[in-house]
């Protein structure tokens, strides 16, 4: 197959502006005029969520892994600690359905819960966080769930990097002036961008274990319970 190279409406042997193979499939390199089929992955939506019974942030953004993502929406759910625990988790079920059918993510982020001393609030994280899963399997949506220090590994560079730390980095990732606030929706945010750019490796992985498991080889089983304690508030 011939290669056309063009700038200025002539053709050229080394240097274009416009270069593709004669058919016209594939991409054009325009300042080296090297052929390629790469085409960019196409973009995805997360929505994040930092589960709480008080406070559960929720974050979506826009992007593709390795590049800076967009800010798509971020907001918290909060809910009044006198009332019934029915009745608070119905409010957050409520409003995630609401960002769910407004923004139209392709995957959800929740927060792994797995340990923390305050018993009572590790379990309404935990009610929260379900009831975030419950809502994206209702409509399909694949749920990813990400430790506290994978997410700050992810944004920061470092697995033990304190909250101050991560929102700068959100901020800076996303292009914000202002901090997100309260921190459980710059949470969020993080949650979202730590799906975005952890994606592919997740897949990978997941297609190695079904090949292992096709073939009756090991498995190598997931760490993700290897973290720090989860954040939230109840």
């Amino acid at each position: 197959m011939r290669r056309r190279c063009e700038r200025d409406g002539r053709r050229h042997d080394k240097v274009a502006n416009r270069c593709s193979l004669t058919d016209g499939t594939v991409g054009r390199d325009d300042r080296m005029c090297v052929v390629n089929g790469y085409a960019a992955p196409p973009s995805s939506r997360v929505l994040g969520v930092d589960p709480g019974l008080t406070r559960c942030g929720l974050g979506v953004v826009d992007g593709v892994p390795g590049r800076p993502p967009s800010l798509v929406a971020t907001g918290v759910v909060r809910t009044d600690a006198d009332l019934d625990i029915a009745a608070r988790l119905l409010a957050i079920e409520e409003e995630i359905e609401r960002w769910l059918t407004k923004y139209q993510p392709d995957t959800v982020a929740v927060e792994r819960v797995f340990s923390q001393h305050n018993v009572r609030t590790v379990m309404g994280t935990a009610q929260a966080g379900a009831v975030a899963i419950v809502c994206a399997a209702r409509r399909g949506l694949p749920v990813a769930l990400h430790t506290p220090s994978e997410v700050k590994a992810a944004v920061t560079g470092s697995g033990r990097a304190d909250k101050d730390q991560v929102t700068l980095m959100v901020m800076r990732l996303l292009r914000l002036t202002d901090r997100p606030r309260p921190a459980d929706a710059a949470d969020a945010l993080a949650l979202a961008i730590c799906h975005l750019w952890r994606a592919p490796t997740i897949q990978a992985r997941a297609r190695q274990a079904s090949a292992r498991t096709t073939t009756g080889g090991p498995v190598v089983g997931d760490t993700a319970g290897k973290g720090s304690a989860v954040g939230g508030t109840a």
